[in-house]
Order: C-alpha cells, then structure tokens, then sequence
C-alpha cells in the first residue's frame, strides 16, 4: 500500500484550496528589529517584519539577551529534565514568583508554551472539578477549544462576547460547578473581552473563570499584568493565563492563581509532568523581561503611539481595516487567493513581510493581513507600508474604502 500517497493528497488538497502554507526563512538582527534578513531564493535581501508577536520587541533587548546569554553560560542551554526529576531551576523558581507577583496571585505554574498551558491548564481544571460544565467563548484559540475537549466534560459555546447568551446558559445550568473559558484580547480581529461584566455574572451563578491574556500581559496595565490590570478586576479572576512568547519576547506559558489550584495542576497535568522544563537560560531571560515591563512604560507608550499612526495612515488611504482598540490591525482581503498574493508582493516587491491569515484560523471569505506595530516601527517605516499596501491593492483589484474616522 502507497501510504506516502495519503500525506500527499492532504498536501495537495490544501495548495488547491490556497491553505498551504509557506515558510519564509528570516533572520533577526538584535541591532535592527524590526529589520530582518530573508534568505529568498534570490539571495538576502533586508525586510521589515510588520507582523511579529514580539510587540514591544523585548526578544531583542540588551538586557534580555544577555541574562539568557550568562544563563547558559553558568548553567548550560539545556533544563537537564522535567521539573520533578531535575529541571527545577532556580531561575524557574524565581520566574513563577515573578508571574505570581504580576498578576496579584499566590502562585505560578510554567509551562513550555502558552498553547501547552492552555490545552493541558483547562483540561486539568475541569477534570479536577466534579461535574463541571465549561462555558467556551465562540472566538477563543484553538488551545483553548483543545483543552475544553481534553477535559471531557460538558461543554456550552457562548457567542462571542454576549453576555446575554453567557447569562442564559449559567442560568440553564443551575447549581453544577462551572468553568467560563475566555479571551482578554482576540488575535485575530483585536476585540477585548468584557471581563469585568463576566466576573459579574460568575459571581452571580457560581461560576469559576478562566482568562487568556496571552495577546495582552507586558501589554496592558500600569506593570502589564494586562487588560485584566488596567481595568482593574484582575483580583476577580480565579486562573490568568499568559505567554512568555509575546509581548516578553522568549518562549513558554503558565498559569497563575490560588495556591491550591496551582498546586494540583502542578501535582495532575500530563503536560506538566511529563515534558521537559523550560531551560534555566530561557526562564532567566523571561523573568528579566518581565521585571523590566513591571516597571518601564515606555515601550507600551511608544507602541500605542506607533499604532495609533498606524491606523491613521492605513485610514487615509482608504485600506479596509478592521477598527480595533487594541495593537493589532486587521485589514480584510476577503479570499485566501488574493491574501496570499498580497502577502508574496508585500515581501518579494516592497521588502515587507506580513504573512496572510486564511482558513481555519479565521472563517472562510475573512481571510486577512494581520500587522503588529510594535514600538521601534518608526514613522517613515508607516508611511513605506501604506504606500506598499496602496500599491498591492491597486495591482490586485481589490477595493479601497471611503476615508473613516481615524482608530483610536
């Protein structure tokens, strides 16, 4: 039997439907973020990376990489285990403090990545809670919807955002124990959750909550604890999750909340227990970039300026952007063809790489570009892009919008 046959009608099934996806091979300089090199097939070629998760670009800061740098150097560049066997790093320790002391809660708990905290974090909880119900908002990453099923338990799909929905389903489900799983800010069109009004209605049914602020924490917030911090209910929420691979610029996830539910996922989750710790290199890094946004603004202000421009220019030029209050700028293109096509002219024709967005991390006919100003996109990059994108639009046939009121 020809099983390689199998593997290749999925590939090819995708390249049909315009879903496969490509791999641009790029390398940072610490010097030039958000300047990159890729290596095209013609050779290097200098590009501007106008859609990195590492918004404030704290994965290039001195101070960053040179506690990984002497990290490594006094305690090698691997963990040496899993936490229970001998990769229980002091630097480990001294990270999970610092993730407890940012979010206001007893405990942390790290995981190797924010997907890994989600799936295994949520499925641990609600296994550990006798007939929970989860409630899953509509929109929420697909770590969370794998950590929902992993629970096995029952399940409620909320809509997106709506309360009134989220209401009648706590309503429904009586005096059971129930788990409300959601967002703080949604990647993909850059809405924030109500998160205060949900507490609300936790309280009111008993309910248990879960937020992600993997797209917020560094971000958001006097000490970027995140939206949670800077609207002021983050000590309303039981289990905060976050990521060390975004606004902090390194790798991993984790969990902070009460002692006692750290512990017991410490104690039941498979994909805690059973993996390798994060390297002592990588959580000494993590936990300088975290003290350091504790106590620094400056990075958030210069984004949230930069973004803001961001949004004027692509305003201006008529650029069907989806308006957000967050750091993330969607422009729809509306067709995986299309999208993809922009992506490859913005990097081969104007240096700039933003990587098309298409089905199923987004529903079909909602494909877009996603760009992240981040802090070191100074102004004359901004007015390159909108040139860029003005050019693509206009060689691609795609429709241009009536000038609106700039994002705020």
């Amino acid at each position: 039997m020809d099983y390689v046959s199998f593997f290749q009608q999925a590939v090819d099934a995708l390249k049909h439907e315009q879903r496969y996806r490509t791999f641009a091979e790029i390398e940072r300089d610490t010097r030039r973020f958000p300047h990159a090199v890729w290596h095209s097939p013609q050779g290097e070629r200098d590009i501007v990376i106008w859609c990195s998760n590492d918004y404030l670009g704290m994965g290039c800061h001195e101070s960053v990489v040179e506690a990984m740098c002497a990290t490594a150097r006094e305690a090698g560049a691997g963990a040496g285990g899993t936490r229970n066997i001998s990769g229980n790093s002091h630097a480990i320790v001294e990270l999970e403090a610092e993730l407890a002391d940012l979010h206001g809660k007893d405990a942390a708990l790290v995981f190797t990545s924010g997907y890994v905290s989600n799936q295994t974090g949520i499925a641990t909880l609600a296994k550990l809670i006798p007939e929970c119900l989860i409630l899953s908002d509509a929109l929420n990453h697909n770590s969370m919807i794998e950590g929902v099923r992993q629970a096995g338990r029952d399940k409620q799909v909320f809509r997106h955002n709506d309360l009134a929905h989220l209401e009648e389903l706590l309503q429904a489900a009586g005096a059971r124990p129930k788990l409300i799983v959601f967002e703080s800010v949604y990647s993909m069109d850059g809405d924030v959750a109500p998160i205060g009004a949900i507490c609300d209605l936790a309280r009111k049914y008993g309910a248990m909550t879960y937020l992600d602020e993997v797209h917020a924490v560094g971000m958001y917030g006097p000490r970027g604890g995140g939206v949670a911090e800077r609207d002021g209910v983050m000590h309303r929420i039981d289990v905060i999750e976050g990521t060390l691979g975004k606004a902090f610029g390194v790798v991993g996830g984790y969990i902070a909340a009460k002692r006692a539910v750290i512990d017991a996922v410490r104690s039941y989750a498979p994909g805690f227990i059973f993996t390798t710790a994060l390297p002592p290199a990588v959580a000494a890094a993590a936990a300088t970039s975290v003290r350091h946004l504790k106590e620094s603004g400056l990075e958030r202000a210069r984004q949230q300026a930069q973004v803001a421009k961001v949004k004027r220019a692509l305003d201006l030029a008529g650029l069907p952007q989806i308006v957000t209050q967050t750091h993330i700028v969607p422009i729809m293109v509306g067709d995986a063809e299309a999208c993809k096509a922009a992506s490859d002219m913005l990097l081969a024709d104007h240096g700039i790489y933003i990587q098309p967005i298409n089905y199923p991390t987004v529903p079909r006919g909602t494909e877009r570009l996603r760009i992240t100003p981040g802090p070191f996109h100074d102004d004359a990059l901004i007015a390159r892009l909108a040139d860029a994108l003005t050019d693509v639009w206009t060689r691609l046939g795609l429709p241009f919008v009536a000038q609106a009121e700039a994002a705020e």
